[in-house]
Formats: structure tokens, sequence, C-alpha cells
């Protein structure tokens, strides 16, 4: 290419997000040191969105947005759809942005500098959370990665992810080929550090934020802090939609690469939920989330019939 700056495809999946999308949209057209080219995929919503997405088209030769193909029912379908459906040929990396984000200026600058400079494929960072009252707060995700955490955790917010073109390819041929499966993922950020561990990409989890993560009612996931969050977050891990995550997204992922389906931790089965509570310093990065984890698998275990 003529243009010496790394080319990146920014793909941004976005509902009612007419609070926010204007902020989101500008920290990304203002990244330094790199050139960027928006995709964005609207799941039909009624507060305009999709309008305002049509005039920032208009306005900005590098930000497109795709034909009405919804509705999703989740960021996760939306976001394949754009895996899917957009052209990466013509970029060297591609990225994955929320609606409602503020993006440092040096955001996407830092994570192909991290991608080049070790011979890594996908790239993700920890953020800093930020409240309507003011409160900020880190949200550290890089604890080192572990033998089995990818069947279990995402590499961080999906909103820092950042892949080399080799591995957003492949990860496309993987969307692709597993289409009507992966419909019942419902966090694609999971599922793309899976495939990339179970495939052999290497990734990288930088401690150092590379941006705000705003938290508010209308968050599909957000921050595990505070009581109520982590009530839901427990009554998903009991009501058996975590751990039927964890089977949906170890079945897609299992045999790829060089991998043996036998090196991976068996997830069905009294037994095996009560070996995987044992085993939990391999299954999550943070101290914390071990413990949890282990008392869970226990608990899980026990209620199996």
């Amino acid at each position: 290419m003529a243009d010496t700056q790394p080319q990146v495809a920014v793909l941004l999946a976005a509902y009612n997000g007419m609070r926010w999308i204007e902020e989101q949209i500008a920290s990304i057209l203002t990244q330094g040191q790199v050139d960027v080219r928006i995709y964005i995929s609207v799941d039909p919503s009624n507060d305009g969105t999709e309008a305002w997405c049509a005039r920032c088209a208009e306005m900005h030769a590098n930000v497109e947005l795709l034909p009405a193909a919804g509705p999703f029912g989740g960021a996760a379908r939306n976001f394949f759809r754009l895996i899917r459906d957009v052209d990466f040929s013509a970029f060297d990396y591609v990225a994955f942005s929320d609606q409602d984000d503020i993006w440092y200026p040096d955001k996407l600058h830092r994570a192909v500098t991290t991608l080049k400079s070790g011979r890594i494929d996908g790239y993700s960072s920890n953020v800093i959370a930020f409240w309507p009252d003011g409160r900020r707060m880190l949200v550290d995700k890089a604890q080192p990665q572990v033998k089995w955490d990818y069947l279990f955790e995402a590499a961080g917010p999906g909103c820092t992810y950042v892949l080399t073109l080799k591995m957003a390819n492949k990860f496309r041929d993987f969307v692709v080929k597993h289409w009507e499966n992966i419909q019942g993922v419902t966090l694609h950020d999971w599922l793309c550090y899976a495939f990339a561990r179970s495939a052999g990409f290497t990734w990288n989890i930088d401690p150092i934020p590379s941006m705000d993560y705003r938290q508010h009612t209308e968050n599909q996931v957000g921050v595990n802090s505070g009581l109520q969050s982590a009530i839901r977050r427990v009554k998903k891990m009991t009501d058996g939609w975590w751990l039927g995550q964890v089977r949906r997204i170890s079945n897609l992922t299992a045999g790829l690469g060089s991998q043996s389906i036998s090196d991976r931790p068996q997830v069905t089965g009294r037994r095996a939920i009560a070996a995987l509570g044992i085993q939990s310093r391999q299954c999550r990065r943070r101290s914390r989330d071990q413990v949890i984890f282990a008392v869970f698998c226990i608990v899980a275990a026990a209620c199996l019939k």
C-alpha cells in the first residue's frame, strides 16, 4: 500500500445507541498513527441510531453503514454478522468496538505496536470503567494466561480486541463454517479468545488501559462491581447459562490447530465438573476468580443428576 500507516478495520455493533455513539465514533476517528475505517452494523433501533449512522457515513469517507440485516437480539450475533460480511482484505488489522465507550487516542497504535513487536496475533487490554456519578475503576484482566482460561472466560472486554489480518481471516472462516452453531454463543469476545488459543494463535493482554469503559443500565455485560452485579453473575452461573456456554464454546473449538481433544478438560458430567474445581488454577486467571470457580464447580457437581 502507498500509505505506510497501519490500516485498521473497526467493526462496530450498535443498538439504541444515540446517547453515546457520537462520542464513541469521534474517539475512533481521532486515533493516532493508524488509518481507520469504521464498519457499523445496527440492530433495528427505535431511537434514531440507524438514521444518525447513515448521516455519519455520508459525512465521513471512512465510515460505512452496512445494510440492515437484523434483528440480532444481542451484540454477539451482530458482531458475527460484521465478521462474516466485512471484507478485511485491504487491511492489516481488525478491531472490535462497542457503541458507548471512549477510546484513548493511542489505543490502536499501542495495540498495533504490541502485535508487531512480539509476533502476537491477538491483543486486548485493561480498561477504566466509569459511571454517570463520576466513579472510575481499573478493570484488571491482565493476569497471566493459564492452561484453560480461554474455555471459561474472555481475554477482557471485546471492545479492546485487535486482531492481525491472518487471525481475523481464520476466525471469519471459523464463523462461516459454524454459522448455525455459533448463534447460540452469547459472548463473541469469549468465543474469539477461545478460538485463538485453541487454534494456536498467540494473545497478549495489555495491563495499560486503552479506553474508558462506560457503565450504564443498558450494558449487556458490564463490570463485575457491586452487590447487584455479583448477584446477576452468580445467577447466570447457577441457572445453567454459564455452563451451557462453556460446553458450547468447548465443543466448537475442540480439535483446532495441533491441540488434541484429550488435552482439554471435560465439561460434562458430575465427576468432570468436580475435577474442574480441583484444577481451578488452570481455568481462571485471577486468584479470586479461581476460588469462586472452585466453589461453583463443587456445588454444581453435587447438584447434577
